[in-house]
């Protein structure tokens, strides 16, 4: 029962607004930050020196950085017989790696070659590691299975797995990259 003195009213509608904000707010923030991270951005504000060729599938790619750091085709772009290119970015060869791969009624090989792409004045600290390092893509390269190496994308992938691990021994911000000179599976 209504009086003349209290008009009966109707709940007033709730703004949206501020639901349009947060959420505005949210995108903004989730599409900036894989923009910073995607970029490398965060890797620097950090100091990390890891490249961007780790991922959670052991896939990887090049950074960006490194392809424009290559030098040019025709060229070996060393300086000094240094093996460092214009850029500053130095590159350390690896021995030649032959290993068996198999039983022993189907024995396979595998030959490896590679050299590393290392940080401006950081290749004697990486040849100092040599001996580690060639005994880390030993072990690697004798534990694969001839199977996984007729895939497709076997050897990006490999290629990711053995720079990682040569990260692991030189620690962070020596190597760049792992370029591969020579891979024949017979």
């Amino acid at each position: 029962m209504a009086t003349a003195a209290h008009p009966e009213q109707a709940p007033e509608k709730k703004s949206k607004f501020p639901l349009l904000i947060g959420l505005f707010l949210a995108l903004a923030g989730g599409g900036g930050g894989f923009y910073v991270t995607y970029s490398g951005l965060l890797d620097s504000l950090l100091g990390g020196g890891a490249s961007s060729v780790e991922t959670g599938d052991g896939h990887g790619a090049a950074p960006a950085h490194a392809a424009a750091a290559a030098p040019a085709a025709g060229g070996h772009g060393e300086a000094a017989g240094h093996g460092e290119t214009g850029s500053g970015a130095g590159f350390v060869p690896l021995d030649p790696i032959t290993v068996n791969l198999g039983s022993r009624g189907d024995t396979r090989h595998l030959r490896f070659g590679a050299q590393l792409e290392v940080a401006p004045g950081a290749a004697g600290a990486v040849q100092a590691l040599m001996p580690r390092i060639m005994d880390v893509l030993n072990i690697y390269l004798r534990a694969l299975d001839p199977p996984e190496l007729e895939e497709p994308a076997a050897l990006l992938r490999l290629r990711a797995q053995m720079l990682r691990r040569v990260q692991i021994v030189t620690g962070p911000g020596l190597v760049n990259d792992l370029l591969i000179i020579e891979f024949v599976f017979n």
